[in-house]
């Protein structure tokens, strides 16, 4: 892909960003990739040193704030009409609560999926625990003159031990999914808010 296809892609794709924001990534990426040209890169290498179009796209949506989109895909393009407004107002009861209550999804989806990975984190803290509790209980247990229980609070404690560790590494796994998928989440929110102009 040339330069001018690539930047011609990636207006096309941010069309629904504003104006200034769109002159202001392509002007961005136009120098990037003339840069690289003029350190002897030929066109279509400097392009794709740059990454895919939907990669680019992908960055400048995760850079954006939603609050900033929101605001200029809510500006309306033109001054409503009277019955526009009265449509609106007495529409409110319905299209109101309907917003608040899809909001209110998938809000509750972002908290159920963190809440689990607390859990996850609640039973690996409670092994760990459980491991300090076995190795005090070895002790408790001598004093009272119970080797049996001694040895079986040794067991349980590296048990628990052992599958606190290995559970951690499955903590840390699953916190960068979760958290890898609520960016890809809030970035296919924003993209999918812009959509197309026209």
């Amino acid at each position: 892909m040339n330069k001018n296809a690539f930047l011609e892609e990636l207006r096309e794709k941010l069309s629904g960003l504003p104006e200034e924001d769109i002159e202001e990534r392509v002007a961005f990426y136009r120098e990037m990739i003339e840069d690289r040209m003029e350190d002897g890169v030929p066109e279509e290498e400097a392009v794709e040193g740059v990454g895919t179009v939907d990669s680019v796209v992908e960055q400048i949506m995760s850079e954006i704030p939603l609050s900033r989109l929101v605001r200029e895909k809510v500006k309306p393009k033109r001054s409503l009409k009277v019955w526009e407004i009265v449509l609106l107002i007495l529409g409110s009861p319905v299209w109101v609560p309907l917003l608040v209550a899809a909001a209110a999804v998938v809000f509750a989806i972002f908290i159920v999926i963190w809440a689990v990975v607390i859990c996850v984190y609640a039973v690996d803290f409670s092994l760990a625990a459980g491991a300090l509790a076995g190795a005090a209980g070895i002790f408790i247990y001598l004093k009272a003159g119970n080797p049996a229980g001694a040895v079986f609070s040794s067991g349980a404690g590296l048990v628990c031990a052992g599958l606190a560790i290995l559970l951690f590494f499955a903590c840390a796994a699953i916190t960068k999914a979760v958290a890898k998928l609520t960016g890809r989440m809030l970035t296919k929110t924003k993209t999918s808010f812009v959509g197309k102009e026209g």
